[in-house]
């Protein structure tokens, strides 16, 4: 709900959905409608889609919206019949019951049915659910598949048809039950163990391990005390007491003594006090000097989580954010170019392959952009190793090359522009040249007067001789959110290039020296992008359930976000240990891997959907019937904030609610009294200098901003602000839009003074009540 009210993605529901056309009003009444003589029924499963693929195909196709599923296991049983095959017990639901009713009737007059249903196993699965829940089995049925909504792909997909993939389907229905029997055996158990509305999955059990035992690793880290000690050197010069420019000096560290082998050891203040006075009082000269010669290749196109990483890392995007804009180009935007179109290749996928066509258009913009030094003498094919992947898929990719971000930027919102621009980089430059390195290494002898002890420092630095892919774009890190053009980027240039000019036995002036003290640090605590990542590489989940398993985890309380990481709360510890204690192979990340595997061998035809229901299923039903009986009932410790209620005064404490974690009354229900965790916007209120914070409006519908010394002050903003002040008048920007930022206070509207990035926000406990 977050990330569509973030997003503006709306909710489709069946008020919605009746309220969108005639037609439907009239399906929801009853009164159902057919098709005009000698017209086809193509079904998809968004009205965006629809509404994108209807003009492609003419006046002779009809496109309706199934809106997702329209058939489901019921919610209030378990809806398999675990003594009859785990056969599935489906049913359409309520709300669907008048949009299959209207279907169903088009089907029977339409001269053929086309299923348009998304390239995956969802999509296979829905494209049957409809033919069984429309009862279209007698009529001429046709699948169609394509992985970008343009009028190429979809002349192509309907000219070759497809009939529907049933070891698809199989695969499918296998994780559905799965996902069922676990979901609705292991809730039962937290509701009576530990406390009503939780849940526990096949899948998010195993993320939630994942992060709980990297906080335990966190929390048990203990940090080591160490010390280096860096030396700003340059060229020895004739002048007693002259200083050259910085851009004549470089940075050498010292990493040992003469003869001796690993780096030495720095453990303390003493320690490093010693080693700067023996430095000070030494003869610096050159022992060495390496180059290497080295090129670095650009990454293959994204797939589903490497766009949920990267988007995390550059943009800031949660996986859930990330899918619904990639969901919302996919399916088509007008771009003034008459009506919409898809601006992206089919968003879930785990491919890296790429059509011929769209490698063709990137290497000619290429070289007329850049130049033909910038071409690959050959074009780049990639290629997935990972098991499963399935590379009849394509990777996610820009639909035309030719359509730039600048040229849609008026059209799309500020998400949409730049998730569009990241795609687009990251496809074109995985058909760019390599880019071209030179590394550059000194070693350096410092040697005291009547000691036979010498010191060796160490430099290297790394120029880039061409540019290559770089040029355009550069792969994020996890945890690094320093932007790829670094504002040191130049100064390494100009010491690269001193480093590259000196020669062996070259005596050297010491400039400065600096001991530096440092501490161990502990493993990083998961974000989207290394949870995302760590997930795909230990074969946990599919690329559809990424974005789904974290908001999962979030809604029930089991962890939070604090700047970008995820740390688990004390009820998602309490449940990981009880399922870790109690049902091991559900938590453990080899078993699920292996069921995915089997999963996949389900889908490639290799193996039934039966036997691997059942083989999981009979060890995990003892386990649950045993659990019943020897689980002991476990209290949640209350977290308190130290602080009395303004108006009973009892104890206040931190609890999670739909939109995160809040302040409460622990007299609850006699007292109501609640009040927000305010996030700090790092701005200065414009009208009295106080802290800016994020607001929500009634119901937590929709966020704002506003002045922390409200009602003293009743600033508010419904545009973001940031650090960077207007360069016009020094007054608040808000976030750009289209690539523009906007001042309060005066005229100004352009781009951002500078992209550095202003403090993380913080968080302030509001003072009044919400």
């Amino acid at each position: 709900v977050a990330e569509r009210r973030r997003t503006g993605v709306r909710r489709t529901t069946k008020r919605t959905v009746a309220r969108s056309t005639t037609k439907e009003k009239t399906a929801r009444s009853g009164k159902v409608q057919t098709l005009g003589r000698g017209k086809s029924l193509v079904i998809v499963e968004s009205p965006a889609k629809a509404r994108t693929i209807g003009p492609i195909l003419g006046s002779s196709f009809v496109v309706e919206a199934s809106l997702g599923h329209v058939r489901d296991l019921p919610k209030s049983t378990l809806g398999v019949s675990v003594d009859d095959e785990f056969m599935p017990k489906y049913l359409i639901p309520r709300e669907k019951k008048a949009l299959v009713n209207q279907l169903k009737s088009y089907a029977k007059t339409a001269k053929t049915v086309y299923l348009a249903t998304d390239p995956d196993r969802e999509g296979e699965a829905i494209a049957w659910h409809l033919v069984q829940a429309g009862e279209m089995e007698d009529r001429p049925l046709q699948r169609v598949v394509f992985h970008e909504i343009t009028p190429e792909a979809i002349k192509e997909a309907f000219e070759h048809p497809l009939s529907i993939n049933m070891d698809l389907v199989y695969a499918q229905q296998a994780r559905r039950i799965l996902d069922r029997l676990v979901g609705y055996s292991l809730s039962p158990v937290l509701w009576k163990k530990v406390r009503s509305g939780l849940s526990a999955g096949r899948v998010q059990s195993v993320a939630l391990r994942m992060i709980v035992e990297r906080e335990r690793e966190v929390r048990n880290f203990t940090p080591q005390e160490y010390w280096t000690i860096d030396t700003e050197l340059g060229k020895a010069l004739p002048t007693a007491g002259r200083r050259s420019a910085k851009a004549d000096s470089f940075v050498a560290t010292l990493v040992n003594l003469t003869g001796k082998r690993g780096r030495i050891a720095i453990n303390n203040q003493t320690s490093a006090q010693k080693l700067v006075a023996d430095l000070k009082a030494s003869n610096f000269k050159v022992a060495s000097i390496t180059k290497k010669d080295s090129q670095r290749q650009p990454q293959a196109p994204f797939t589903t989580s490497t766009l949920q990483q990267e988007a995390a890392r550059k943009l800031g995007f949660t996986a859930q954010r990330t899918m619904a804009v990639a969901q919302q180009l996919y399916e088509g935007l007008n771009v003034g170019q008459g009506g919409s179109v898809g601006l992206i290749t089919y968003l879930r996928t785990d491919s890296v392959r790429v059509a011929e066509t769209a490698i063709d258009q990137a290497r000619t913009y290429i070289r007329r952009a850049f130049g033909g030094d910038f071409v690959p003498k050959s074009p780049r094919r990639y290629t997935q190793r990972s098991k499963g992947a399935q590379e009849a898929h394509e990777a996610i990719r820009p639909t035309s090359i030719a359509r730039t971000p600048d040229e849609v930027r008026s059209v799309l919102t500020t998400d949409q522009r730049r998730l569009y621009e990241l795609i687009w980089k990251r496809m074109v430059a995985s058909q760019m040249a390599n880019a071209n390195l030179e590394t550059t290494s000194a070693d350096v002898e410092a040697t005291k007067d009547a000691s036979k002890d010498t010191y060796i420092l160490r430099s290297s630095e790394t120029r880039v001789v061409f540019a290559g892919y770089q040029a355009l774009y550069q792969e994020s890190q996890d945890d690094d959110d320093q932007d790829q053009d670094s504002p040191k980027r130049g100064r390494r240039d100009a010491a690269a290039a001193l480093l590259a000019s000196l020669q062996k036995g070259d005596a050297l002036d010491l400039r400065q020296i600096d001991p530096l003290q440092h501490f161990t640090q502990p493993p990083p605590r998961f974000s989207d992008a290394s949870l995302v990542k760590a997930l795909e590489a230990n074969g946990i989940g599919r690329p559809s359930t990424y974005a789904a398993i974290i908001g999962t985890l979030q809604g029930r309380g089991y962890v939070h976000r604090e700047q970008r990481q995820l740390v688990p709360q004390e009820l998602g510890e309490v449940v990981n240990d009880l399922l870790t204690e109690h049902f091991p192979e559900v938590v453990d990340i080899g078993f699920t891997a292996r069921l995915e595997g089997e999963l996949d061998d389900i889908a490639a035809g290799d193996q039934t959907w039966v036997p691997v229901v059942r083989e999981f299923y009979q060890p995990f039903s003892k386990n649950v019937e045993q659990a019943y009986e020897e689980i002991q009932k476990i209290k949640l410790t209350p977290e308190y904030t130290g602080d009395n209620c303004e108006l009973c005064g009892s104890q206040l404490l931190y609890r999670v609610g739909r939109y995160g974690r809040f302040i409460a009354c622990s007299g609850f229900p006699a007292c109501r009294f609640t009040k927000p965790i305010l996030k700090l916007m790092n701005v200065k209120c414009p009208r009295d200098e106080g802290e800016l914070v994020e607001k929500r409006g009634r119901q937590g519908r929709r966020i704002f901003y506003g002045c922390a010394n409200f009602p003293a002050c009743e600033f508010t903003s419904w545009d973001k602000p940031i650090p960077q002040p207007c360069p016009s008048c020094g007054g608040m920007l808000t976030e750009p839009r289209r690539g523009r930022a906007k001042c309060t206070q005066c005229d100004y509207t352009g781009v951002v003074p500078s992209q550095t990035q202003g403090e993380p926000s913080r968080e302030l406990v509001a003072a009044g009540s919400s």
